[in-house]
């Protein structure tokens, strides 16, 4: 039985369309994945909090005497980066707030990358460690910031999260993407449609088929 970690970021609620995508990206994976066990994290009701001199007490040393604050902290860092290693497919709505991901995951992500956990250094560099993993990112956008250069300059939101799951050995990093959605109403129903056929296409994929490929 696989494991899929679904989490939603955005502040919307019902008016989301990230978290309409997400769902419909979680009810695509199952319908073609049926034994997949789902796991639920919505960020924007369940925040961390960011990270501070209390909620660091996970990178410090073994022999650190901590406070009961550190510890407390240390137990939502622990339950949250269990939570992602125990995933094999991690679903995430991540609506582009300012150019960038919602600061609530961004939080989440601060407690889940772990030196020793998700990542490690090395002397060639970092290497991840939460390897063999799909990510499907539910990308949504006011704007279109995808078709020219000025709009990829401006956009720190996709590139991110590739970079940062990427870091941490999670490199199958698919993207669902609608944006122009306060373009007007033609121009969100677009978007909407286009985001519907494109789940359809990444589902069709078995999770790291293209690194089985490779291994075998």
């Amino acid at each position: 039985m696989s494991k899929l970690l679904h989490i939603d970021s955005s502040i919307l609620g019902g008016n989301s369309v990230s978290r309409q995508l997400t769902a419909q990206i979680v009810a695509s994976w199952r319908a073609a994945n049926p034994a997949t066990e789902v796991s639920y994290l919505d960020l924007a009701v369940d925040t961390p909090s960011h990270l501070s001199a209390e909620s660091l007490g996970f990178r410090a040393p073994a022999s650190a005497e901590l406070s009961d604050v550190q510890k407390r902290e240390n137990a939502v860092s622990e339950a949250l980066v269990s939570q992602l290693l125990a995933a094999d497919v991690i679903v995430v709505g991540a609506p582009m707030y300012n150019f960038t991901i919602p600061t609530q995951l961004k939080a989440w992500i601060d407690r889940v990358a772990q030196a020793g956990r998700t990542f490690k250094y090395t002397e060639t560099g970092p290497v991840g460690l939460a390897t063999g993993k799909t990510v499907i990112v539910a990308s949504t956008r006011g704007g279109a910031y995808s078709t020219s250069d000025a709009g990829n300059a401006m956009e720190h939101q996709e590139s991110f999260l590739k970079t940062v799951f990427g870091f941490m050995g999670m490199t199958d990093v698919r993207i669902v993407r609608a944006e122009g959605l306060a373009m007007g109403d033609t121009a969100k129903a677009a978007a909407v449609t286009a985001a519907a056929l494109e789940i359809k296409a990444q589902v069709q994929t078995a999770a790291n088929q293209e690194q089985a490929a490779l291994a075998a």
